[in-house]
């Protein structure tokens, strides 16, 4: 079997759809360049053009770098020995966007043509590369976002929805021990993120006594600047509410979840392989326990825009609390929410008026 054929394999999951090129597997160039980019500075050493870009950065304009290359591999265009970024060409680049337009939505297309255009220059710094950026710009015009409305649930349903299956998994006759502590880890989830909806990762990565620490009785989640997208700390005090349910999962159920050699301090272990849950996991996790209990099925940052949109719904009188219960620097990610929470009480005032006037 020949290199190219072994490429593609790789590069196509079980269910026939297509994903990135992993690193090892670009060509040599790319990869060094790439390697090198993501340097950190070090005293008076100088990092690569990347090195300042938190891991996760990286990580998605490595990804969609890859999904590039990716294409050009099964389309039989990709140049293994061409200097570093030398595939990034017109050519390449439309075969690339009309691939993409059939699987991903609009704006990630446009998203992944703009870590495109950054990840070449990040290797190749000074690269010329503006009929990209024009391409981005045309691509920004046409990307429609998919609409939140069919997937907006507020936090009081989801915190009920969670509290409800742990009470559920308690007060079982039937269910066995294992199946008990899961649902309970599960509810916990979904409640926890219903009052504090931090960002997935961070969530994901919850440790006892690092960033989940007790303080004179009361839980705190404790993030450092270095874990937040936005490098402010970021200390919440976990609802009074939340207390019982959290010392019972940590006394009763998380140790059925324990094995010999799961991670000792992380909050979220997995029910089958003694290891923290991978922050993509809890999305599917997440995903699953939505629809089965509220049925609509909602990943972790759909609980920052049910966050924000509840801020705006019933804290309309403080225009910048949606902005701190997200952590967000920019007060400007939350005004959608604040338009959208307008345009829903406008609604419901408007039918409360109509109905006045049916009863006259």
């Amino acid at each position: 079997m020949n290199f190219v054929t072994t490429v593609s394999d790789v590069v196509r999951r079980s269910n026939g759809n297509v994903r990135s090129l992993p690193l090892d597997l670009w060509p040599e160039a790319d990869r060094n360049a790439w390697v090198a980019a993501c340097q950190p500075a070090a005293r008076l050493k100088r990092g690569g053009a990347a090195g300042h870009l938190k891991p996760v950065t990286r990580q998605v304009h490595e990804r969609h770098y890859g999904n590039f290359l990716g294409c050009l591999d099964r389309n039989g265009l990709l140049r293994r020995e061409a200097p570093a970024a030398t595939n990034v060409t017109p050519e390449n680049v439309d075969v690339y966007v009309a691939e993409a337009k059939a699987r991903m939505s609009s704006t990630t297309v446009h998203v992944s043509i703009c870590c495109l255009r950054r990840a070449a220059r990040y290797m190749v710094p000074g690269l010329e590369l503006d009929w990209l950026a024009e391409l981005a710009k045309d691509l920004a015009l046409v990307a429609q976002a998919r609409s939140k409305f069919d997937r907006l649930v507020l936090p009081e349903r989801l915190i009920e929805a969670g509290l409800t299956l742990i009470q559920e998994a308690e007060h079982s006759q039937t269910m066995t021990k294992l199946a008990q502590a899961t649902q309970v880890r599960n509810g916990l989830m979904v409640a926890m993120l219903g009052f504090h909806p931090i960002r997935r990762k961070n969530f994901a990565a919850l440790e006892i006594g690092r960033s989940l620490v007790k303080i004179r009785g009361r839980w705190w989640i404790v993030l450092s600047a270095a874990e937040t997208k936005e490098n402010r700390a970021d200390e919440r005090r976990v609802n009074k509410l939340l207390m019982p349910f959290i010392d019972r999962y940590l006394d009763r159920y998380r140790p059925v979840l324990i094995r010999p050699d799961s991670p000792p301090s992380a909050l979220w272990l997995s029910s089958r392989h003694a290891a923290r849950i991978a922050d993509k996991y809890v999305a599917t996790l997440i995903g699953a326990t939505t629809l089965s209990t509220v049925g609509v099925k909602l990943s972790p940052h759909l609980f920052r825009t049910s966050a924000a949109s509840a801020a705006a719904v019933y804290g309309g009188d403080n225009p910048y609390l949606g902005s701190a219960v997200l952590h967000n620097a920019d007060p400007r990610v939350t005004l959608e929410h604040y338009n959208r929470a307008t345009s829903l009480t406008a609604a419901e005032s408007f039918r409360q008026l109509i109905r006045q006037y049916e009863k006259k």
